[in-house]
């Protein structure tokens, strides 16, 4: 076993990678590389294994899935793939919350997953896999209505899991359907996620949020706080602190850039936002990141797989 890891080759964010990229939905379906260390992005992401597979260091509990598992995750939660078999193959996507919150969950799993739990399914069929890879297949076919088709029915897909036993980890106790979302406040959430996504990276607030949610400040941050467990500032931070990870670990630009680039109004602003989330100071992660086995370029079904 210590071997295959000294041979490894890891995960490494591409221009176009889920970090960079936090208002896009994006659908995979390859062989994951594992990464060389925890990271975070501002979707949640589905996973379902296909063949082989995958453990992940997720914030404050681990979790294993296995050849069938269909799982979700919030992935504004620090994560880390280190771990896989070597047969590993999966598919899924990553969902920003415009379209997370359009989702017809109940509305206590809706919540556990934006706390961090994770939510784990094995009622899955023959038909998954097909499934997964056609809409992999249409994502990438540079055809409008059959990427649009693709999301449609991943979207299906994952409310068709309400009506099958489910997890939620770390409390491995069955969940039972509680109900539906709210649906005064779930659109109210799409249209402030979709503003906060067109204009992360430039100096907004409350009330310039509110403003295009068209609703008042006070009620626009109850809402969303209720709905996601965030601030709105919480959010907006966590999507400029994805894009600015991304630089961190593949450009020699500058710190000071990166943070003024990512919609931060100042260095220490930025170092203070990123030490919360990755406990240690942008500088640092980028010396550890870079200090871990160089990477290979892997083959798949796409691109690199987004890993986790």
């Amino acid at each position: 076993m210590a071997e295959s890891k000294i041979s490894r080759t890891y995960y490494e964010p591409l221009a176009d990678g889920v970090e960079r990229l936090p208002t896009e939905l994006q659908l995979f379906h390859a062989s994951p590389l594992v990464m060389r260390a925890p990271h975070w992005h501002a979707q949640v992401e589905v996973n379902f294994i296909i063949k082989g597979w995958a453990h992940y260091k997720m914030s404050g509990h681990e979790a294993t899935f296995s050849a069938g598992h269909l799982a979700l995750f919030w992935g504004g939660q620090p994560h880390w793939l280190d771990d896989a078999s070597e047969d590993l193959v999966y598919a899924g996507g990553h969902l920003p919350l415009v379209h997370f919150f359009r989702l017809r969950l109940p509305a206590d799993v809706q919540a556990r997953l934006m706390q961090g739990a994770t939510l784990v399914t094995q009622a899955t069929d023959e038909s998954d896999p097909i499934s997964f890879a056609r809409w992999n297949l249409y994502a990438r076919s540079g055809d409008p209505m059959k990427a649009s088709l693709a999301v449609d029915e991943l979207l299906l897909r994952i409310e068709r899991i309400r009506f099958s036993p489910y997890s939620l980890l770390p409390d491995s106790k069955p969940v039972a359907d509680a109900g539906g979302l709210d649906h005064h406040a779930s659109p109210i959430v799409v249209r402030i996620c979709e503003y906060i996504a067109d204009n992360f990276r430039e100096d907004i607030d409350s009330v310039d949020i509110a403003v295009a949610a068209d609703i008042h400040p006070k009620y626009a941050m109850t809402v969303f706080k209720k709905s996601t467990g965030m601030t709105l500032n919480d959010y907006i931070n966590l999507m400029r602190l994805s894009y600015a990870q991304a630089m961190l670990m593949r450009e020699e630009t500058s710190v000071l850039t990166i943070a003024m680039e990512s919609g931060f109004g100042s260095l220490s602003a930025f170092n203070k936002s990123f030490r919360k989330v990755a406990g240690m100071s942008p500088s640092d992660f980028r010396r550890d990141v870079r200090c871990r086995p160089a990477v290979q370029p892997q083959t798949g079904t796409g691109s690199v797989p987004p890993a986790g």
